[in-house]
């Protein structure tokens, strides 16, 4: 056996990247625990109610759940928003003083149970907007954490039950980010009108003159990226305690452009359909790499993107685009008119005519492997900090049929992009230097 660091996982000298080419892809069905699906994505900021209305307005998310003041919580406000599958939770601190004014304990009427006050206002103060919590459902939660620890996880928050129904637990994931088990002891539905029971106690529904019906067409996480300083070491502790194997991965030869690239791993589960690529930064490039301007500003590892997955990814665009300038979210700029040119050659048999002039209309790259093909846009970071950004994805082909006869697309089908990684880059670079430009221009004078 080699040698190992301090959190238990294998030594990063014995970790070495082949590159996208001579990866070969390996389902060992190694995970550790069952695991179902991604179940919630959590913010920590300071300000949950208009953080959460930004995102509904921009993505087309409906506000459906709240846990606040109104439903007894005086602890943290909360608020849900949801489309499809995939489930935004945004939570703010209220002051401490408040429980404490009651006579009951800083978390007593917490609905995350995790929730603590002074590292919520820390965490703000580090990172700014920013995940916290990358919550997957699993079959047994404190088998997933016993597991988890048991295989060198950072314990962050052991077992809770909620309500007789519900258990959450929590271990470190990179950073200041965790990853929640939920889990049921009665099986939960994905919808109905009270989030208490499929989401999580003590949520109450939003009446409906506090949310307007939004539908972009966003329907679930497709993967949550996270940008790490060392990659071999992050890679190797989130493999160790939970089972995950490696779906594939990327060189700065693969994706770098001559100024910048990253190294990229990314993970995935049995089923493939919680997929957490890390990233981290190359050095000795000609400008410093995107991830640790990242690392900088997010002062540490931290989720870098969330892929949010879209049943139409052209009306996903169109809705989202109106709201650009107007309280929504701004893309990064679109690749230059030969990009679409050469589409047709490479994308021709998948796409339409129509499909690739709408493409090019609304700024969507293409790009495609082995099993299938991918479109995808990026938008520019989505705080005051160049950290956190969202990417709106959808995939073509790769459906398949399961013991039932249903039919399901296979997870990661047309792959992360490797071939739009370079005009992804391009776009960061150029709006870097924008950033830079009046630092440059005015310097600093004794």
């Amino acid at each position: 056996m080699g040698q190992q660091n301090d959190n238990g996982a294998p030594a990063a000298t014995e970790f070495k990247l082949k590159g996208f080419n001579n990866f070969v892809r390996t389902n060992l069905r190694s995970d550790r625990f069952s695991v179902k699906r991604f179940h919630h994505i959590e913010f920590w900021c300071t300000d949950a109610i208009n953080t959460a209305r930004r995102f509904s307005w921009g993505l087309g998310m409906q506000l459906v759940a709240k846990s606040d003041l109104s439903t007894g919580n005086l602890t943290h406000a909360s608020y849900l928003l949801r489309s499809g599958d995939l489930c935004f939770l945004f939570t703010a601190p209220y002051s401490p003083s408040i429980a404490a004014g009651e006579n009951l304990g800083p978390t007593a009427t917490a609905s995350i149970p995790t929730f603590d006050h002074s590292a919520s206002r820390a965490f703000s103060a580090s990172h700014g907007l920013a995940v916290r919590s990358i919550a997957i459902e699993v079959e047994d939660a404190e088998i997933a954490f016993s597991n988890s620890v048991a295989n060198g996880a950072k314990p962050s928050s052991p077992p809770v039950l909620l309500d007789n129904r519900v258990v959450l637990a929590e271990v470190q994931l990179y950073g200041d980010v965790v990853l929640r088990y939920i889990s049921y002891k009665v099986p939960s539905q994905r919808s109905g009108p009270n989030p208490d029971y499929w989401f999580l106690p003590n949520f109450e529904p939003m009446d409906e003159l506090s949310s307007y019906p939004l539908d972009f067409g966003i329907r679930r996480l497709d993967h949550a990226v996270g940008n790490v300083p060392e990659l071999a070491t992050a890679v190797a502790y989130v493999k160790q305690f939970t089972g995950f194997h490696e779906f594939a991965e990327f060189t700065t030869e693969d994706v770098g452009t001559s100024e910048s690239g990253l190294n990229s791993v990314v993970l995935a589960n049995n089923e493939e359909m919680v997929l957490l690529p890390m990233n981290e930064p190359v050095f000795g490039t000609k400008r410093k790499s995107q991830i640790q301007t990242y690392l900088e500003h997010n002062e540490g590892a931290g989720v870098q993107h969330l892929a949010l997955m879209s049943e139409d990814i052209f009306r996903t665009l169109r809705e989202m685009r109106k709201r650009s300038g107007i309280g929504g979210f701004e893309f990064m700029p679109s690749p230059p008119p030969t990009y679409y040119k050469n589409l047709k050659n490479r994308a021709g048999d998948v796409l339409t005519d129509e499909e690739i002039k709408e493409c090019e209309d609304l700024g969507i790259l293409v790009d495609r492997d082995d099993q299938g093909t991918l479109l995808q846009i990026f938008t520019k970071p989505v705080g005051d900090r160049p950290t956190i950004f969202i990417e709106i994805i959808q995939r073509v082909g790769c459906m398949l049929e399961d013991d039932e006869g249903k039919v399901y697309q296979k997870g990661g089908c047309g792959g992360f992009g490797k071939g739009n990684f370079s005009e992804l880059f391009k776009s960061i670079e150029e709006y870097e230097k924008t950033l830079e430009a009046k630092r440059i221009a005015e310097p600093v004078t004794a």
